[in-house]
């Protein structure tokens, strides 16, 4: 708005328009009446943009590749200061998933949870049954969160007697479930509007997402105890008879298969035309998703059951990240299998590998540790006395690192 005069200044105003309307001529009667209008008052300012939501992570593995690599983080690179603490009291084998300022979570005794990301409390709390071990899935379109579970009958301690649950995320009402006998513990992936997930007993279920009805199932030949992944317009996930199987998500019908023998548990990463998994045999596979036909095998010695990180990593190139239980941590050619650099751990790694900026993070089941190296070269650049399953997962904002049954808010120092 424009600056009010002083009141001697609008004084002398008014009495020189009186004199002009007296004593003159028409001439100043023209003159007055063309002088220029007040300009009108400059617009308000404009209001400041709305702070913008968190990105969301809405897949064990971030996507529905799996690859695990958070985009965009540099900003994100330690070191941290601590934020909030949020206390489960029970096992957090799986990582929670992220949207709208929420993070999502069962623990091992199937209570599905919300939870703020910006204050670490509690939003709601629901009871799906007594034993689960996977990460939810999110259907952000229709605002659905998936849960699977292992066993609903008490005092449970293997599978059996489970289910699959889709729930609001605003209210955690369930909107439809359906019964699992095997159980399951294969973190959802939602594909437009279906959802896939695995169970205990080898078949890989297609639902429609909105309402549960089922598409179509895929018997496999053991159980399916990893998520499944999609790339190159097909789903991808291994089993525990040894075989990896490339899917069509329409149908269900098996496109490819392999079988390099052992166990997988570990869920794929699809990237660079291939699909990259561990064994339990203690190798790293890397397979053609096209064809299925193998790329590259990699031994470890020891049992491989976390599930791998694939990137195209600067001044290095694409690069798979993998932890194994004899207790090192390597970073593979994603196009070789040839080794660019091992990490000694010190203890057996159990869970995945995610990469967070320039920092690839694992825990440590030995130690009880998490670890944060650098991609590049392996260096230690971070470590927390906390972590056996679960790494990290981030929201564009903060790092939230998953310990044994605490979740800590990590906040960049930069």
């Amino acid at each position: 708005m424009a600056a009010m005069s002083s009141p001697g200044l609008r004084r002398g105003i008014v009495a020189v328009v009186v004199f002009a309307l007296a004593g003159c001529g028409s001439t100043h009667h023209r003159q007055v009446a063309t002088t220029k209008p007040t300009p009108p008052p400059p617009p308000p300012p404009a209001k400041p943009a709305a702070v913008p939501a968190d990105a969301p992570w809405p897949f064990y593995g971030y996507n529905v590749a799996r690859s695990r690599q958070f985009p965009n983080s540099t900003r994100l690179d330690p070191p941290f200061r601590r934020g909030w603490t949020y206390r489960d009291y029970a096992l957090l084998e799986f990582p929670p998933v992220i949207y709208d300022n929420t993070m999502y979570f069962e623990d091992y005794y199937a209570h599905a949870k919300a939870l703020s990301i910006l204050t670490g409390h509690s939003i709601w709390t629901r009871s799906l049954g007594t034993l689960a071990a996977a990460s939810p899935g999110l259907d952000l379109q229709h605002k659905l969160v998936i849960f699977v579970v292992l066993s609903s009958t008490p005092g449970a301690r293997l599978p059996g007697n489970g289910r699959v649950v889709a729930m609001s995320m605003q209210t955690g009402k369930v909107v439809w479930a359906h019964g699992l006998g095997s159980g399951s513990e294969s973190s959802p992936l939602v594909l437009g509007n279906s959802v896939i997930i695995g169970d205990a007993g080898g078949t890989v279920h297609s639902y429609r997402v909105t309402d549960g009805h089922e598409n179509w199932t895929f018997q496999a030949s053991g159980a399916v105890k990893g998520g499944v992944a999609f790339g190159a317009g097909k789903i991808f996930f291994g089993d525990y008879g040894g075989h990896v199987y490339a899917l069509d998500p329409g149908n269900g019908h098996e496109i490819w298969s392999a079988s390099p023998g052992g166990t997988f548990y570990s869920t794929p990463a699809v990237k660079f035309g291939r699909v990259y998994l561990g064994n339990t045999n203690g190798n790293v596979y890397a397979f053609s998703a096209g064809s299925g036909a193998l790329s590259w095998s990699a031994g470890t010695g020891s049992y491989v059951y976390a599930s791998p990180a694939a990137a195209d990593i600067p001044g290095l190139g694409p690069t798979v990240f993998e932890g194994s239980y004899d207790s090192s941590f390597r970073a593979y050619n994603a196009y070789s299998g040839a080794v660019r650099w091992i990490h000694p751990a010190g203890g057996r790694i159990n869970g995945s590998a995610e990469i967070v900026g320039n920092v690839v993070y694992y825990s440590d089941l030995g130690l009880n540790e998490t670890v944060g190296l650098d991609t590049h070269g392996g260096r230690k650049v971070y470590s927390f006395p906390d972590g056996e399953f679960a790494s990290v997962i981030a929201d564009g904002r903060s790092v939230f690192l998953i310990g044994y049954s605490t979740i800590y808010q990590l906040i960049p120092k930069g």
